[in-house]
């Protein structure tokens, strides 16, 4: 329990028909007798007038929670007033004289994470479905808020630790002869785990996208097509369109949605060898831009050889009499041969590209987007196809997720994950050493643990709840 009490509006500044203040701490209880003159029943709707000493400001509606029984896990009040700035500033003076101070940003979401009422994951859920900008991601938001994705953390933080207990086992009773490392138990239980926090990599990554929106860079060699592409997926001439290569020379930026889905498209330089200054320099950001890149379209004619992986956009159909149409296959081990001129590089760490590290890995499930090649066969100029794309953006960034992959999640999730397989990975290649393998388990667990707040800093919280709205 905090010592203070803290006080907010709660809703959005302005004029409306109700606006309400919320107050939460041990001084919640007086409060309630100074404003209302009486302190209603827990958890029952109060209807009765505010006042400020003996004048009356307002007339609402008040409810009382007593601790632990609320969101906050304190004795909360809240008054449910007519919503003129006027009339809430008078009631927030008045909440404030009694023996409550302004609360800062995310502070009554703090105090409930603090006080066990919900985890960290749980709390950052708030603010993402207030953020939300599409039903899909506001679904994700919710499913996290309701444990989602803090369950699938602590499933994979007990596995780790019935594993370190089964390790350490064998370092506290040497004398026993026990081999414990020999019987393959210990190797088949950690590549359980990392089999099943792939899985959820994969499903944070999709988490990611629906909160903050798709990276999507749009890259070929020159005259293939990509700034009309760029139009046709903007809706109006942001790039100029011309028959002489090379007229892309910079980075050109288009923020669209897609049934809500916020996506950022980034149309490139032309990649092709040339010793003109500034189209090598156009050529280099480009690929600068293929590296931080969610998601790359390479665009091809009809006559180009396409790379073996990633998502291929076949242009200019029209000059082929070909339909708008989608084909893909699964590339379980991509030759090194597909990083020509049109793949990012193996340093590429963007969210659909996960690390070299983890690729073996990814690689035992057929399925997984990454490793997909897709050929979607459109014609810019006249707009075929162009639908078909937008489908498959929407599904990358995960529209029609299943109930499995509906969770949101943020960046810093990602790098928790990934510090986890980095450890877990680790342990694998120290298998010989039983202490070595123990701490890599331990650094792992407490990697994942961050997630949910369970092991974190004061610096971290700080930085996390100063995002939030005042009131929440």
């Amino acid at each position: 329990m905090m010592k203070d009490t803290i006080t907010a509006i709660a809703t959005p500044p302005g004029r409306g028909g109700i606006g309400i203040i919320r107050v939460s701490g041990s001084s919640a209880e007086s409060i309630s007798k100074s404003i209302l003159k009486t302190l209603p029943e827990s958890k029952i709707a109060h209807i009765g007038c505010f006042y400020d000493d003996d004048e009356v400001i307002d007339q609402g509606i008040a409810l009382f929670f007593k601790n632990p029984h609320s969101f906050t896990g304190e004795d909360t009040l809240e008054l449910h007033a007519h919503g003129g700035p006027v009339v809430l500033d008078r009631l927030l003076q008045a909440v404030v004289k009694n023996g409550a101070r302004l609360a800062e940003p995310g502070e009554f979401s703090k105090r409930a994470f603090l006080n066990g009422k919900i985890d960290l994951a749980q709390a950052e859920s708030i603010a993402d479905l207030i953020d939300a900008s599409s039903q899909q991601a506001a679904k994700s938001a919710i499913r996290s808020l309701q444990g989602e994705f803090s369950k699938r953390i602590h499933e994979l933080v007990e596995q780790i630790t019935e594993l370190r207990k089964y390790v350490e086992a064998s370092i506290d009773f040497t004398e026993e002869d026990l081999d414990l490392l020999g019987d393959g138990k210990v190797s088949e239980k950690l590549n359980a785990i990392l089999n099943q926090l792939a899985r959820v990599q994969v499903s944070a990554r999709q988490g990611v996208l629906l909160r903050e929106g798709m990276t999507v860079v749009i890259a070929g060699k020159p005259n293939v097509g990509k700034s009309t592409l760029l139009n046709a997926l903007s809706g109006r001439d942001s790039a100029i369109v011309t028959d002489i290569p090379g007229t892309t020379r910079d980075v050109l930026r288009e923020y669209i949605q897609l049934d809500g889905m916020p996506l950022h498209i980034i149309d490139t330089a032309g990649l092709r060898d040339s010793e003109d200054v500034i189209e090598q320099e156009g050529v280099r950001r480009a690929r600068e831009e293929m590296e931080k890149a969610d998601c790359v379209l390479f665009m091809v004619d009809s006559d180009d050889e396409m790379p073996e992986s990633g998502t291929i956009i076949r242009n200019k159909i029209d000059l082929t009499n070909e339909l708008p149409r989608v084909s893909s296959r699964n590339l379980l081990s991509p030759s090194s041969s597909s990083r020509n001129l049109l793949s990012p590089s193996s340093s590429s760490r963007n969210l659909l590209s996960p690390s070299s590290s983890s690729r073996n890995l990814r690689s035992k499930y057929p399925g997984s987007r990454e490793l997909n090649q897709t050929i979607i066969y459109i014609s810019a100029k006249q707009q075929f196809g162009i639908e078909l794309l937008k489908n498959h953006l929407k599904e990358i960034m995960g529209f029609n997720a299943t109930s499995e992959s509906a969770f949101i999640a943020r960046r810093r999730h990602l790098e928790a994950l990934d510090k986890a397989h980095q450890f877990l990975v680790t342990a694998q290649d120290d298998f010989k050493s039983i202490e070595l393998l123990a701490e890599n388990l331990h650094l792992a667990q407490n990697a994942l643990s961050e997630i949910t707040g369970a092991f974190t800093s004061d610096d971290l919280l700080g930085l996390i709840f100063s995002s939030f709205c005042v009131g929440k």
